[in-house]
């Protein structure tokens, strides 16, 4: 082996995205060891698995590189996030899922060749990481309308129908939005309300719907972007919510965006449901959420 030779881990989700064929793997395999790097691929099995091989592996590679979709990409986070801030490697993303969320913000590309190419010849930047009750997670945690999409849209639609099924999906939860009662704390201020979403994120598209004009969102400054939207009372509410969220504004009364490195949010009334870069925490009645300053270093596109 050449003594200059790096070393890379690729943990490869074969169940992610909407083929099959390991084809893709192969190359993406060749173009690393032809850019120098001796490769250890690691699949995962069962859920949790991306975690285990990151947190135990992943402090004796120069670079990690995780393919599937953002679950995977969330468990190798939380690997990587175990490992003392000096013996974290630089993770990179190869997106095999059916949104990608975090792949578009970071410009990675979705042509999955010009993806791998991004790997050995992109940007290394580094990025906040966000820590809920514990867990870690890369670019949003939510509750409300829209968040139980992700993991509520079965894997064979989102294999077989991409965005399209998660759309279907979205487009079925308008029909059964109702509040939730939620006291947040933030920036000094509590504020009370039943509300129909909660996005706190590092990102600038979330869930492949709300999407936040570029200026809005820098992934390294500390903090996070923070969207409330009150329970419409009516037909015409709605619609103000739903227009304020498409064109990327978010400016309605009853949006309200903060900027935070902390808050604590409680629900007086039952447990919620949230959604961790698409991966599903249930049962929450409290949570305290902080941001992680420059907590990962991460290969991407051009962000500009």
């Amino acid at each position: 082996m050449n003594a200059v030779e790096k070393k890379l881990l690729f943990i490869v989700n074969p169940r992610a995205g909407k083929t099959k064929s390991r084809a893709p793997l192969f190359d993406a395999v060749s173009i690393f060891s032809k850019a120098g790097y001796l490769v250890r691929v690691a699949e995962t099995r069962r859920h949790g698995d991306a975690t285990e091989l990151a947190e135990r592996f992943g402090g004796d590679f120069d670079l990690v590189v995780c393919h599937g979709g953002d679950g995977t990409l969330n468990e190798t986070v939380n690997g990587i996030m175990r490992l003392p801030r000096e013996k974290r490697p630089p993770l990179s993303y190869l997106p095999g899922g059916s949104t990608n969320d975090f792949a578009n913000t970071l410009c990675i590309p979705k042509n999955s060749d010009e993806a791998v190419r991004n790997i050995t010849d992109g940007i290394c930047t580094t990025i906040d990481v966000g820590n809920f009750n514990g867990r870690f997670y890369a670019y949003v945690a939510a509750f409300g309308a829209f968040t139980d999409v992700a993991y509520s849209t079965s894997q064979n639609a989102k294999n077989m129908f991409g965005f399209l099924a998660y759309l279907a999906k979205g487009f079925d939860t308008l029909k059964k939005i109702r509040p939730i009662k939620a006291v947040f704390e933030i920036n000094g201020e509590t504020i009370e309300d039943d509300f129909i979403l909660c996005t706190v994120s590092n990102s600038r598209i979330i869930a492949g719907i709300v999407k936040l004009k570029p200026e809005m969102v820098e992934m390294n400054d500390g903090m996070f972007e923070i969207i409330l939207i009150r329970y419409p009372q009516n037909a015409l509410e709605l619609t103000k919510i739903v227009n304020a969220i498409t064109s990327g504004e978010m400016s309605c009364e009853y949006i309200r965006m903060f900027r935070a490195s902390e808050l604590y949010v409680r629900f007086p009334d039952e447990s919620v449901s949230w959604t961790l870069d698409g991966e599903q925490e249930k049962n929450i009645t409290e949570a305290h959420i902080t941001i992680i300053h420059s907590g990962i270093d991460i290969m991407c596109g051009r962000t500009e």
